[in-house]
């Protein structure tokens, strides 16, 4: 029984916090939630350059890992979903899996 209970409370605390994050955002459209990106600009940009060049979220992070760029959070390895996010705050079109940009070399 309170086992029942205690996953209705769940449920509720996970609405009202949805409703509430909501609410906040309608108040203010530019609102950050969560931690933020503290890539420098210039990361940003070899990221967005080498994604528009026809390299995969995967071989950007590589990229990126190898030549021991720091992450946001200080971090020495870069993920392929960290990159997606980076493209998506950018405003980065993305790309469907596979294919290249159209001015994009064929390797």
């Amino acid at each position: 029984m309170l086992a029942t209970f205690a996953q209705f409370e769940r449920r509720l605390i996970g609405q009202r916090t949805k409703e509430a994050l909501a609410a906040r955002r309608a108040e203010d459209p530019d609102l950050v939630i969560g931690r933020a990106a503290n890539i420098p600009a210039e990361v940003v940009e070899r990221i967005r350059a080498e994604y528009r060049a026809g390299a995969t979220l995967a071989q950007v992070a590589d990229g990126l890992t190898a030549d021991g760029v720091a992450t946001a959070q200080g971090g020495r390895k870069w993920y392929a979903s960290t990159i997606s996010g980076v493209l998506k705050r950018h405003g980065e079109p993305a790309r469907r899996r596979g294919r290249r940009p159209d001015d994009a070399p064929a390797p």
